[in-house]
């Protein structure tokens, strides 16, 4: 069960991982650091949109419309880390 625990924590780290390069590469392509015509940018970014559309299309569709701010990415940030304290706190039942 232990082997459960830590492959659950590595999937959270890794969704951690691409939400943040999104959350990233998005301030960069806002900023105008890195265009969206360079063929391997817009390959990186239309895949990333791909992955993790299905987590924020009903965090959208739940919050209100606030203009330009999307607040989708934040809120499955604080998602994931109340799940990783969940896991920890009851990493006992796993062992």
């Amino acid at each position: 069960m232990t082997s459960l625990f830590q492959i659950l924590m590595l999937i959270l780290d890794v969704v951690w991982f691409i939400l943040i390069a999104h959350i990233v590469m998005s301030w960069l392509i806002t900023f105008q650091v890195l265009n969206l015509r360079q063929p391997l940018v817009a390959q990186i970014w239309h895949g990333l949109n791909r992955l993790l559309e299905p987590l924020y299309a009903p965090i959208r569709r739940l919050m209100p419309d606030l203009g330009g701010l999307d607040l989708a990415p934040l809120v499955v940030l604080i998602g994931i880390y109340a799940l990783r304290i969940i896991l920890i706190n009851n990493a006992a039942a796993f062992y």
